[in-house]
């Protein structure tokens, strides 16, 4: 029986421990990027910046109301920004990826908004939209982390 006590109490002492560790918070580790994915960011980054490079020449058109021209920028070099926009948003870290995503919805709405407004000549419009396009675009580089 005293055998029994000892094994039982042993047994006590382990399920108590076990209970204790499975129930205490951990400290929160907060996530960091690592020079290899900030590396990865920038490349996407750079493809993006090479674009947004670009788009005072759709400023010039839209001043110039060279309409045509503008939507066959928005159709060509800048077709790919989404893309680009993307991989950024899905290599940032999880709490930032969301953002980005919204932004990025933003940018291409914007986008949608400078080619419809073209389409019927609508220069006010385009107008507006771009200067949508640029501040979306500002907030969506600050979310890049910078090596």
């Amino acid at each position: 029986m005293a055998k029994l006590r000892s094994i039982l109490a042993l047994l006590c002492c382990t399920l108590m421990a076990i209970v204790m560790v499975g129930c205490s918070s951990p400290q929160a580790v907060k996530p960091t990027y690592t020079p290899e994915k900030i590396a990865e960011i920038q490349g996407y980054a750079k493809d993006l910046t090479a674009l947004s490079d670009r788009l005072p020449e759709l400023q010039e058109l839209i001043q110039k109301e060279d309409f045509i021209f503008a939507r066959n920028f928005i159709h060509g070099p800048l077709g790919e920004i989404r893309v680009f926009m993307s991989r950024v948003a899905g290599s940032l870290l999880p709490n930032e990826q969301k953002p980005a995503r919204d932004l990025a919805k933003q940018i291409a709405n914007d986008l949608v908004e400078i080619d419809q407004a073209s389409a019927v000549n609508n220069y006010k419009d385009a107008v507006r939209y771009y200067g949508e396009t640029v501040k979306d675009l500002d907030a969506f580089a600050k979310l890049i982390p910078q090596g």
